[in-house]
């Protein structure tokens, strides 16, 4: 293996994806220099002879250790361990040496499909040895055996197959998690303080998401699944759809999206806004520091009103539109607060192998960076949250199996069958009949294809619709603050606090 990172074969690649998708890693080529050449020109650069004399002694400790440890050993293998160790020292869940399986793995997954349980996933409070605490979920993708086995944002994976994922590295998780399909991959989730429960998931051929929609009556409804080369054409094509049904409103669903590439949804944003910035990102490294603009037209007329629906599992390029159309006054945001991930990574090969680096990070059109923080919506809505009690009594009930049970029994339930056993697990867990409803429509929807909207359940796309039909939205969008705003507010109120 070549060893030497003076002149490596290099492409760059923008990444707004939240993390590792299973290893899906979701890629947009720009032409660019070598990194070296990249690096010595940014601003704050490490003092050149310093920098020169810890590769010295790197390589003499490399050298040293090939010549004279006691047994013989493949010089492959102590390139990778130290490769991890200087990304690990970083303590950035999004930057991360690739091994020659990695990128292979990522060629194929951008074409589309690949083995996996369909799982965005990022580690969850990495040790400096590279081990995991837990590995949290970012997101399930939709229509794939993760999302049908029930697992939601935020769930922490705390052992893989009898593994406790704290003795695991991220590349472990990843190695076990994709795979051949039909093999069947064994998880214990923890979901809050009190909830914890085996899932068995069976990896399957995840085909690449991107676009659904329908029409709510005279509401366009949008979901953006993830952002890839074909989503704004997707979208493109489902806008059609509702300006030929008259549409008068519009939805644009961003729940539970990891993300993916930048350009898409600088592509996305462009069809709702005239002109104008989309999204900033700044770096070191003098190429990276570029404005994306909108193009001077829009397919969405400024006069149709746009609610944009947000969550925790709405991440990067999610929160890179949400946030342009909220900044420049053109959207409504309803929901939970999104993620946080405000970082732009990079892939570099280093021959067969190669790692992935953040080289930057993005601002919102009012000069806001959301790392960390996330964008908060203009109108929250949250799904009910379990008490203390209410979380032993699911939890006991999620280990009984019971609703799965009953879903696999009575695929075709009707809405009796459902009120009916609902009230069977209320009167047994003393749980809420409309959390066991939506947890009972929930698994019935996991056994076949995810409906495009689901109205009697889903109160985040009910209170949208409530505005769109309310005659408010106007009010609401003057009153509608950017994210600098808030931020400063925040930030005032902080100093007043201290």
């Amino acid at each position: 293996m070549d060893l030497k990172i003076k002149k490596p074969h290099l492409k760059w690649v923008w990444i707004t994806t939240t993390a590792a998708f299973c290893a899906l890693f979701a890629l947009a080529f720009i032409p660019g220099a070598s990194a070296q050449g990249n690096t010595a020109s940014s601003e704050g650069t490490n003092n050149t002879q310093q920098v020169r004399n810890y590769a010295n002694i790197m390589q003499n400790a490399f050298d040293f250790i090939v010549r004279n440890y006691v047994e013989e050993v493949d010089p492959k293998v102590i390139f990778e361990g130290a490769m991890n160790g200087m990304f690990g020292a970083l303590e950035d869940p999004y930057s991360s040496f690739l091994t020659e399986s990695d990128m292979g793995d990522m060629s194929h997954t951008t074409q589309g499909s690949f083995g996996g349980v369909g799982l965005n996933i990022i580690p969850f409070k990495q040790k400096p040895d590279g081990k995991l605490t837990y590995v949290e979920v970012v997101s399930p993708i939709e229509d794939t055996p993760g999302w049908r086995a029930g697992i939601n944002p935020g769930d922490l994976i705390t052992e893989i197959n009898g593994i406790s994922t704290g003795t695991m590295t991220m590349d472990e998780v990843l190695g076990i998690l994709r795979g051949t399909p039909g093999e069947s991959v064994r998880l214990v989730i923890k979901r809050g303080e009190r909830m914890e429960f085996p899932v068995t998931i069976t990896r399957a051929i995840i085909e690449v998401p991107t676009v659904k929609h329908a029409m709510i009556g005279d509401t366009g409804y949008l979901k953006l699944l993830t952002f890839t080369p074909m989503t704004a054409e997707r979208a493109r094509e489902a806008i059609s759809e509702f300006r030929s049904n008259n549409y008068k409103s519009l939805i644009l669903d961003l729940r539970n999206n990891y993300g993916g590439l930048l350009n898409s949804a600088v592509e996305i944003a462009d069809l709702f806004l005239d002109g104008g910035l989309v999204v900033r990102t700044r770096s070191r490294i003098r190429l990276e520091n570029r404005d994306f603009n909108a193009q001077r037209s829009t397919l969405v007329p400024a006069d149709i009103p746009v609610i944009v629906l947000i969550n925790k599992g709405s991440a990067s390029a999610s929160e890179i539109v949400a946030g342009a159309l909220k900044d420049r006054g053109r959207a409504y945001l309803v929901g939970e607060n999104s993620f946080g991930k405000g970082s732009v990574q990079q892939v570099f090969n280093l021959s067969s192998a190669g790692f992935k680096i953040t080289t930057a990070r993005y601002y919102t059109p009012s000069d806001v960076n959301i790392d960390k923080i996330g964008i908060p919506p203009d109108r929250e809505v949250k799904f009910p949250e379990y008490t203390e009690e209410d979380a032993g009594r699911l939890n006991q009930l999620i280990n009984a199996n019971k609703i799965p049970e009953f879903a696999a029994q009575n695929p075709q339930a009707s809405q009796t069958q459902i009120d009916t056993f609902a009230r069977s697990l209320e009167r047994e867990y003393s749980l809420n009949v409309s959390l066991l409803k939506r947890l009972i429509r929930n698994e019935l929807n996991r056994t076949s294809f995810a409906p495009v909207y689901d109205l009697e359940y889903d109160i985040q796309l009910q209170e949208a619709l409530n505005i769109l039909r309310g005659g408010t939205y106007q009010n609401l969008m003057q009153n509608a603050r950017t994210l600098k705003s808030l931020q400063e507010e925040a930030e005032n109120n902080m100093a007043q606090a201290s």
